[in-house]
């Protein structure tokens, strides 16, 4: 049993008993959270790794605890189709979504939605509950909640006290039918009840609060910027690529996400990246990113490699020592011994 307020814990042994993995190494634990997950930057900020995921699946829904051990900061690629809600079992978690900032204290709960910016900084021995919902549920039982197919009404929402209390009963719900089986018609129709529950339980936090008027810049909508909204010129468009790219280097960043900030269309990027720098969005990116690595390494010698590779978006680290000494002509362990 793990506490998690002065009125309520969790019984856990469900998860407990499925673990996904346990590792003390962090390009194991980015890669294997990442394919239940998204791509996403991690840096590690102090303390020593002791990553373990479990994971128990009710028909659609998906139940993960996860924990890092050590502070990190996290910086997902923006995913889509499924909405997560985290629940802080232990230690606190700073989550901010397109400048909406939610701090989860043990026993807090908050909803982030698809399709947004997202941000956390767990501290060292953060745990969390994350139930993994698809938008194709919320589709079927409370398209209320949803702008268009898969836009969650808002980017990022912390329950209320009331609402938390009801999720963990919730939650307790759900760790209990993972561990029988269907054995009936009967039961069958209780677990899709419950699923349709956990829908209809969100898209009413959702009509709880207002939406808020998130603040934009008009040029962002891409190919439906106006001659009176955006800066004009390809000059305009690689200045503000540039200053995008420059500001994430450290956090997944999709091509379409470049496409928008430049205001064309992702055809239209490629044919101006290659314009005007004979390559392609992404591998001027890539390449960013390299010489960002690059700095580090000779600013610091001695710094770990792996942790300056992954501090700046490097998941595969072979690639990643390919591209180096493609751009530099010697190995990331030549520059950080020099």
């Amino acid at each position: 049993m793990v506490p998690l307020s002065s009125a309520l814990s969790l019984d856990l042994s469900a998860l407990q008993q499925r673990p996904v993995f346990t590792s003390d190494l962090r390009v194991d634990s980015h890669e294997l959270v990442a394919r239940e997950f998204s791509d996403h930057g991690l840096k590690w900020c102090g303390g020593p790794v002791a990553t373990a995921l479990s994971k128990v699946r009710v028909r659609q829904l998906q139940l993960f605890m996860l924990q890092y051990g050590a502070e990190v900061e996290i910086r997902p690629r923006p995913f889509d189709d499924f909405v997560l809600v985290h629940l802080s079992l232990a230690g606190t978690a700073q989550l901010v979504s397109d400048g909406v900032p939610v701090r989860l204290p043990a026993g807090a709960a908050a909803l982030i939605a698809p399709r947004h910016n997202l941000h956390m900084h767990w501290q060292q021995g953060a745990r969390q509950l994350i139930l993994k919902v698809p938008c194709s549920l919320l589709r079927a039982w409370a398209p209320e909640s949803l702008v268009g197919e898969s836009t969650f009404v808002h980017p990022l929402l912390p329950l209320s006290a009331g609402q938390g209390q009801q999720w963990h009963f919730l939650m307790q719900s759900l760790l209990h039918v993972s561990q029988q089986a269907v054995e009936s018609t009967a039961h069958a129709r209780w677990v899709d009840h419950m699923e349709s529950n956990v829908a209809l339980f969100l898209a009413s936090c959702a009509q709880s609060v207002p939406v808020p008027a998130a603040p934009r810049l008009p040029w962002l909508d891409g190919d439906a910027c106006s001659a009176a909204q955006a800066p004009q010129g390809d000059m305009g468009r690689l200045d503000r690529l540039d200053a995008y790219m420059r500001s994430r280097l450290c956090a997944p960043v999709a091509l379409e996400d470049l496409a928008r900030v430049a205001g064309v269309s992702v055809r239209g990027l490629n044919a101006l990246c290659q314009r005007h720098h004979g390559a392609s969005p992404m591998a001027l990116l890539r390449n960013m990113r390299l010489d960002a690595v690059r700095a580090r390494l000779m600013e610091r010698p001695g710094h770990c490699v792996t942790d300056a590779a992954l501090e700046f978006g490097f998941g595969h680290l072979g690639r990643f020592s390919s591209y180096y000494r493609e751009r530099f002509g010697e190995l990331p362990s030549q520059t950080a011994v020099n």
